[in-house]
Order: structure tokens, then sequence, then C-alpha cells
């Protein structure tokens, strides 16, 4: 297996990505095909210790930015995103991973590997952490103007993710909404729950914030602009929950003592609440293995975001997706 890491991505770049790429192919023995200026990261690459056997450089001269949109990114014709998902295009890759701007990833998704069949939309799903493990999100940002028929779509995406990846039998699915009632919500939430009702889905109804972090609910859909939203302001509660637990527990030297021997309960919450555990969101839809990762992601974020990429592999999940979305077309 090879997977395809584009190197010019976060907003540190390229030094998390090359770190990134030493560690991810010494802890999984894969290669990793690292795309962007191939001289400077040969250099960056020679002050990092550690096996480089399975880091193999692909030269792209140019980046794209956070801040491009379509015609300054069409201009960057030889950039790192392009040349690395031609790389998976041409069978020379298993997977895509960046920290890049993600309209840009959809665009160069889109535009080289296509939908799967049948797909709608696609979208970018992700693992939000609750009570009893982890809840699939979807759409997290891809789409932030949606139509009922996207959601119940994202909704049978979001179910065999959970099946292929988290190895849930059946899913439980549920609708994001203001209100636990059916009724509730706004135009998009009521007139998408009379469909998902009929979707052959497991489909609980309308959840709130509330029953998603409770661990009520597998799967959870909702459009890109709110989920985005609601990814961002979770991530950013879990730094203050942590950053305030930090300052107090090192206020004095008493409390030093108790916070010693709570170290290992801690540690536990700061692994569950921390984004770099997951590292990237899959482009769900689009007919290639695309993960997307934040735009500040460290090379411990970066690395498992190969992970999630490879193990979408193993596990076949592209392969699922297809399968899932013809037999929903045949129905």
């Amino acid at each position: 297996m090879a997977i395809v890491l584009d190197a010019m991505g976060s907003d540190d770049r390229p030094e998390p990505e090359v770190q990134a790429a030493v560690d991810a192919s010494n802890q999984l023995n894969e290669e990793i095909l690292l795309v962007g200026d191939e001289n400077d990261l040969q250099k960056r690459l020679s002050h990092i210790p550690g096996n480089h056997d399975k880091v193999w450089l692909v030269h792209a001269p140019q980046a794209l930015d956070m801040s491009d949109h379509i015609m300054e990114a069409r201009a960057k014709k030889q950039n790192s995103m392009r040349v690395g998902m031609d790389l998976v295009k041409s069978g020379q890759g298993d997977a895509f991973v960046t920290a890049g701007n993600t309209g840009m990833a959809m665009y160069y998704a889109k535009k080289t590997f296509g939908d799967i069949k049948g797909v709608i939309r696609p979208c970018l799903c992700a693992l939000f952490p609750v009570s009893n493990g982890h809840a699939v999100v979807l759409d997290i940002g891809a789409n932030a103007e949606c139509r009922p028929e996207f959601l119940v779509q994202f909704a049978l995406m979001g179910k065999i993710y959970a099946q292929t990846m988290l190895g849930i039998d059946n899913p439980r699915v549920g609708l994001l909404s203001n209100g636990e009632e059916e009724g509730k919500g706004n135009n998009l939430v009521r007139e998408t729950y009379p469909l998902l009702e009929n979707a052959g889905l497991n489909f609980i109804g309308n959840v709130e914030g509330k029953e998603l972090f409770g661990g009520q609910a597998d799967v959870v859909v909702t459009d890109g602009f709110t989920g985005n939203v609601m990814l961002k302001s979770t991530e950013a509660v879990a730094k203050l929950i942590i950053d305030i637990l930090k300052e107090e527990l090192t206020a004095s030297f008493q409390i030093k003592i108790g916070a010693l021997l709570a170290k290992p309960a801690f540690g536990k919450l700061r692994k569950m609440l921390d984004p770099a555990e997951i590292g990237a969101a899959p482009l769900l839809g689009i007919d290639a293995p695309v993960f997307v990762g934040h735009g500040r992601s460290d090379a411990r974020a970066i690395v498992s975001a190969i992970k999630a990429a490879k193990q979408s592999v193993d596990h076949q999940l592209l392969e699922a997706l297809r399968h899932a979305i013809s037999q929903n077309i045949q129905d």
C-alpha cells in the first residue's frame, strides 16, 4: 500500500507533513508518497532522524493557499494537491491525504476521480467523541447549502461508514435539530424527516446536541454549514476544558499531588477530546479515498490522518459505499 500525502497543505507546511511521513512510514511499515517541492523536502527530510526508506518524494513545484479560489487554483497547474491526486488516479497510490483547503480538495477530487455513480453530492464525515465511543457526523463543511435528498444520502453513506469502520451492525441514524419532536427544526429538517423515515434506515428521529454527545445515535446528519459550526465549536470547547484543567491542576502543591493520582483519568479525557487523535475527515461519495485534515494539523494529527486513510483501504470502505449506493438506486 502507498498513501499519498500532500506536503503543502497545513498552515505550517511542510514541516508537519515531512515529520509525519517519516513517523507514519515507520509505524505502519507502508510507503508514503510525499508531494511538494522535491529539493526543499529532501533538505528537511535529511534533518529528521529515523528510517526514510519508505518515504518517496514526488515533485510538485506549486502549492495552493487557504485563500485560493478556483481561478487561482487553475493557474497553479502543478500544485501539490493536483499532482498527489493524479498519483492515486494512476494507481501509484491507494489514498490521498491533505491538510489543505477543503474547497479545493473537493474541487480537485471531483475533477480527478468524479463521484461514485449515483451520488448526488459528496460530503465530509467526522467522528465526534461521545459517551460510548464515537458518532459519525456528516456533513461537516463540504456543502453549506443542502436539499433534503442530500441529507438522506449522507445518512446512507454515514451508515456504511459506521458499519465498515466502526463495526456497528445496524447504526442508529438521527437528524440534527433544535428539538426531538417531529415537526421541530427549519424547513430543511422538517422536509428531510419523512424521507429518512422511509429510507430503510434505523432512523431514530430528531436529535439535539445532548443526544449526540450522550451516544444515543451512531450517525447524525445535518447540512455542511451547521455541521462545520458544530465541529469547530466542539473543538473549541474541548480545548477550553483541557486548558482550564491544566491551569487549575497546577495551581498549588496540594492540587498537583491530587492531579498526579488522577493523571490516568485526565490522560484518557485528553485523548478522547483531542482532534489530533482522528486526524482527518473522509470525503464520502468521491470515487477514491480522499481525506482532509485541519490546516492547523501538527505531525501527530497528520499521522492519525494517514492511519485513517490506510484503515479505509484495509476495510474496503470505497467498495462498500459503491455497493450501497448501487443497491439504493436499484431499490
